[in-house]
């Protein structure tokens, strides 16, 4: 092995952190811009323009981050006026958004600070950007070395969000431990691989343990013990086992067959528009269970999905089983599943789709 380094994610978590802007922000600078989507900037706009004033930093502007984690629109916030004087991006919202602002730091070397206003990925603090088409189809993963300065993780305005948020990100969340594990199976790994897998098995157990009352805490706009255990899982262990897991640029244990499934299905464009992408990868769980025979963790996961209304059948996720079928070669295909124990085949993936079509009849 070489020399190598890895950033592991800074972060404050509670109700109050963005009390803590100046301590963490102002030796990067006096400026800022903060970019983001429209309803997350506006649930916490005042409260970071109060405690900006209070640390003496200027927020130049709020500007919306263009709806896509495109190139395209990273092109088009680095022509913004505002951007070019600010010293640093306040970033805010869910994936996409922050998503769209690492990119935007990382080809201008602009320092990056985190606010997500939901629970739905570990974008918040991960070392790569999940960049899609202009038309929404999936492009590709953007790595690079280091993850956002600092994330201010605020349980208070993540528990008022909408609880589809945070029921989504749970599936995207529980789906590192069993990618990564079916994907590194009997191999030697070096120790960021090795540290990444036994991290990600945090990933699922306080999923299971809290993820339902965490829900119903949602629901009521609760910032309580349960929820704050779901969120630190999604946004911070699952970016912390992520970062390790890429460690060197690719794929090969950080995604698996349930990530394959759903870039294959974003060609069907009510997957993006009216689905959510750690829904649709809950899914992809039970079917990798499936094709891998792992009879004990399906029923396991099954029945979580079931408890909390994650998919367990196609019509969940509004496929026909002949849309299914359409896309059986591209799945086998996906970079995500060509480090694997034992090559997925259509046949597997097509016994696996019906086995749960199925399940429970």
């Amino acid at each position: 092995m070489g020399n190598y380094s890895i950033s592991m994610p800074a972060y404050s978590i509670g109700d109050s952190v963005y009390s803590k802007i100046g301590d963490i922000c102002l030796s990067y600078g006096k400026k800022a811009v903060a970019i983001g989507g429209k309803k997350a900037i506006s649930a916490i706009k005042d409260c970071l323009i109060t405690e900006s004033e209070k640390a003496d930093i200027e927020i130049l502007d709020f500007i919306w981050y263009g709806g896509e984690a495109s190139y395209e629109n990273v092109e088009a916030l680095m022509s913004n006026d505002k951007f070019k004087r600010a010293d640093m991006i306040f970033a805010i919202g869910g994936g996409k958004a922050l998503d769209t602002c690492k990119c935007l730091g990382v080809k201008t070397n602009t320092p990056v600070f985190t606010f997500p206003t939901i629970a739905s990925t570990c974008a918040a603090c991960t070392s790569v950007s999940i960049m899609y088409n202009a038309d929404g189809t999936f492009k590709g993963p953007f790595f690079f070395n280091a993850p956002p300065v600092h994330a201010f993780i605020n349980t208070e305005v993540i528990a008022n969000a909408p609880c589809r948020y945070m029921w989504a990100g749970m599936g995207d969340t529980y789906a590192k431990y069993f990618e990564a594990e079916m994907s590194s199976r009997g191999e030697e790994l070096p120790h960021y691989f090795a540290m990444g897998l036994n991290i990600s098995k945090m990933c699922v157990d306080p999923i299971i343990k809290y993820g339902k009352r965490a829900l119903e805490q949602n629901k009521k706009g609760k910032a309580a013990y349960e929820i704050e255990q779901c969120i630190l899982a999604i946004i911070v262990t699952t970016a912390m086992a992520s970062i390790l897991l890429t460690a060197e640029h690719t794929v090969h244990y950080n995604s698996g067959l349930a990530h394959a499934i759903f870039y294959s299905l974003t060609r069907f464009h009510h997957i993006e528009e009216r689905h959510l992408h750690g829904e649709v990868v809950a899914f992809g769980i039970l079917v990798l269970l499936c094709v891998d025979n792992n009879t004990n963790w399906l029923e396991t996961m099954y029945n979580f999905n079931k408890s909390v209304a994650l998919p367990v059948k196609l019509k969940d996720i509004e496929i026909s089983y002949e849309e299914i079928c359409e896309i059986l070669s591209a799945i086998t295909k996906r970079s995500d599943i060509e480090h694997n124990p034992y090559l997925i085949t259509e046949d597997m993936l097509l016994n696996a789709f019906k086995f749960l079509e199925n399940k429970g009849e």
